[in-house]
């Protein structure tokens, strides 16, 4: 396993807890949610209350904490029904963070690990479904260098964007972030379509990403442009 500049051993030089490349898993439960995607960088948190995810949560804990965040093909209720069809990429997000509650529920926090390909979907395990993930496509996706973005002419058209949808973040600490966690913070937190979502899930990288968000607010804002002259 490959070391820090200290000497300490880990698998990721970005992350002290991370996986190698090599060491990402060939199963991976995953949790079908509508709406929500996790981008890699990125910070997600879940409540979990069903029977079937908290053995999914318990399992990984136990093994590699990861967890494959994947979109339904329609837009479905929340708890989403057993053999759903899904989007045929995903990605895997590391257990970072969880509690218990005293009703029984687990507040945990998902890291973005790696997107994936399911190659093929695996028997179910204590009621939650598991595929076999296929990682190379997305290798880049370990990485903490930050990708090459025009970082200002996107938080340009980010503020008119977050006024027209009346969304409020910490603008300072929006823009102290590094690039990577940017895009991914980004991505997981404005309110596109699901299906522009996963647009932005299976882009090329995160540069093209930028490109694909950027696209779809510049859209929305030239469309009220359009609709205010007409009035």
């Amino acid at each position: 396993m490959p070391k820090n500049p200290q000497g300490v051993p880990h698998g990721n030089f970005g992350d002290p807890f991370g996986l190698a490349f090599d060491e990402l898993p060939d199963s991976l439960p995953i949790f079908p949610l509508p709406g929500a995607m996790l981008l890699p960088h990125g910070r997600m948190p879940l409540n979990i209350f069903e029977p079937r995810y908290l053995s999914m949560v318990l399992d990984s804990l136990k093994q590699s904490r990861l967890i494959g965040m994947v979109q339904p093909l329609k837009m479905l209720p929340d708890p989403v029904p057993e053999g759903t069809e899904l989007f045929h990429i995903g990605c895997a997000g590391r257990i970072t963070a969880f509690a218990e509650s005293d009703d029984g529920r687990i507040l945990m926090t998902l890291q973005g690990v790696c997107r994936f390909k399911i190659e093929t979907e695996l028997e179910e395990q204590n009621g939650y479904r598991r595929v076999k993930p296929d990682f190379a496509d997305f290798k880049e996706d370990l990485s903490f260098a930050d990708p090459i973005i025009n970082r200002e002419s996107l938080l340009v058209i980010l503020k008119d964007y977050l006024k027209l949808k009346a969304i409020k973040v910490d603008w300072d600490s929006l823009q102290k972030s590094n690039d990577r966690f940017l895009i991914a913070t980004l991505g997981m937190m404005n309110p596109f379509d699901y299906r522009e979502k996963q647009a932005i899930l299976e882009a090329r990288d995160q540069a093209d990403m930028v490109d694909v968000m950027t696209s779809l607010m510049e859209m929305e804002l030239a469309s009220v442009g359009e609709a205010r002259t007409k009035h």
